[in-house]
């Protein structure tokens, strides 16, 4: 029997407004499709996260033994700034003298580069908008087939109103399009238009454009909201089970895709609509203009003006899980030092597992723990309530260690079976204690440590016994006296 058919997962669907049981539309089988980057500029923290909770949600529904397949984007062509002729990709290649695929190539490769470090499971399929232009001309035709778009000097148009007379956009935003057509300021580009709320499926390439192809309607380029319609119903079919993204692609982003997918297909194209909530920098906005900004590479180098020190990977990682992906999320020099503190002390007690002394009987309710754990993921995958709980396994283990508490054999396998699968399998988190090839020779020095204060205070030389305890924890070595010797942790 598979995990899956024991734990009640629910999602919070951004569509219903509401936290409903999730079931996948074939048992057994998970299709999630998530907005990738466009590639233009180093990724940034804020997409990290959204991209890192989904990691996340991945890893679960492995975990519970799910066939999953997670297509994520690159979006390389027709993101468009404002509905203008002129697409991110293509400016940042007029201003670095570079070509398109030249700026394409050089921020994947950052991209991947950084959720390498951040222990990302790589998606099933990563497609590219660029790879997909042939199905985007099709799709395009379709809906002008159908009677919801129109050409309009080379350029194709969804037409939002006549779509709007049957079906409801706004249905995911909850937005009126009365009052968005209201509220809707002058752009260039709106000429070709019949009215403003309309978004481009097909945009007539400007001499100067430079990425551009053939299609029936002009020399062009496709517009950002299809691309991501053709490829999440290209390889997870017409309808599928979970899209998610940064919940600033709400609208209009996702609210066109749905519209084009049924304007494509007349059937609603996802069961549950997922979004991440923002990343601060120090109670602010993150923004390049104003300085409030910080690199992923910046945090874990050490390399930046606005932390104290570098802070690795994992404990980044362990940080952004300590708040629900539906919350806003400050960083900041102190609550990167706080999780920094919870991470050593949660690889502290894993390391301690394997020497923890067997007993005939045990002290801690280990099967409604495990439960407990699952219960927090199953809850919209609450990985705050979760951490919580696992921090009430260190305490036990502690206690274990101390030996205040007690453990049998099989309550140990279990209790070290659902540690390592919650903490490494299922939010990705990595023990650097054990990775670190200096780690070694850390620990060896540390104990020596505690050897020659040992001999200082047999030779009733305080002093010099307290002065090697003191520093130590000066510099984060925390010692433990016991009865069967010290110890010590890294704070």
């Amino acid at each position: 029997m598979k995990l899956y058919q024991t734990q009640k997962l629910k999602i919070y669907n951004s569509l219903s407004g509401e936290k409903e049981v999730f079931k996948p539309i074939t048992e057994g089988f998970v299709g999630m499709y998530v907005c990738g980057p466009t590639v233009y500029s180093n990724v940034h923290m804020g997409n990290v996260r959204t991209f890192m909770s989904f990691d996340t949600i991945y890893r679960y529904l492995l975990h519970l033994g799910y066939k999953v397949r997670y297509v994520r984007n690159i979006t390389d062509a027709g993101h468009l700034t404002d509905d203008n002729s002129e697409d991110k990709i293509s400016t940042k290649a007029r201003l670095e003298k570079l070509e398109p695929m030249e700026i394409v190539q050089k921020y994947t490769v950052d991209f991947h580069d950084i959720l390498k470090e951040y222990n990302f499971l790589p998606p099933s399929v990563e497609p590219t908008a660029t790879g997909h232009i042939l199905e985007q001309i099709e799709a395009t035709q379709k809906i002008l087939d159908n009677g919801l778009a129109y050409v309009s000097n080379g350029s194709v148009y969804f037409d939002v109103l006549k779509y709007n007379e049957t079906k409801n956009y706004g249905i995911l935003s909850k937005r009126v399009i009365e009052d968005a057509i209201e509220n809707t300021r002058t752009l260039d580009g709106q000429s070709d238009k019949k009215n403003p709320q309309d978004f481009a499926l097909w945009k007539k390439a400007e001499p100067e454009h430079i990425q551009r192809w053939n299609s029936p309607w002009s020399v062009g380029f496709p517009g950002w909201h299809l691309e991501c319609t053709v490829m999440s119903t290209k390889y997870l079919g017409e309808q599928f089970d979970i899209h998610g993204g940064g919940m600033d692609l709400k609208f209009p982003h996702h609210e066109c895709e749905i519209a084009q997918a049924e304007a494509c297909n007349h059937k609603a194209p996802v069961k549950y609509w997922m979004h991440t909530n923002m990343l601060n920098l120090n109670g602010k906005k993150m923004s390049k203009s104003t300085g409030n900004h910080v690199l992923p590479q910046e945090i874990y180098t050490g390399n930046n003006n606005v932390l104290s020190k570098a802070f690795s990977p994992s404990v980044t990682r362990f940080f952004s899980m300590q708040a629900h992906y539906s919350s806003i999320l400050d960083l900041s020099n102190e609550a990167l030092l706080a999780s920094e503190k919870g991470f050593n002390k949660l690889m502290d007690a894993i390391n301690l597992l394997n020497s923890l002394e067997i007993s005939k009987e045990s002290s801690f309710g280990i099967q409604s723990w495990k439960q407990k754990c699952y219960d927090a993921m199953n809850d919209d995958f609450n990985t705050p309530i979760l951490i919580a709980h696992l921090f009430e396994a260190v305490k036990f283990i502690n206690q274990i260690n101390d030996k205040t508490a007690h453990i049998t054999k099989d309550d140990l396998d279990i209790l070290s079976n659902t540690m390592n699968a919650f903490v490494f399998d299922i939010l990705g988190l990595v023990n650097e204690s054990k990775n670190s090839n200096n780690s070694d020779k850390l620990s060896g020095t540390i104990e020596l440590l505690i050897k020659l204060r040992a001999e200082a205070k047999a030779n009733k030389d305080y002093a010099l016994s307290d002065q090697i305890r003191d520093e130590l924890k000066e510099l984060g070595v925390q010692l433990k006296d016991g009865r069967e010797g010290t110890t010590f942790s890294l704070n």
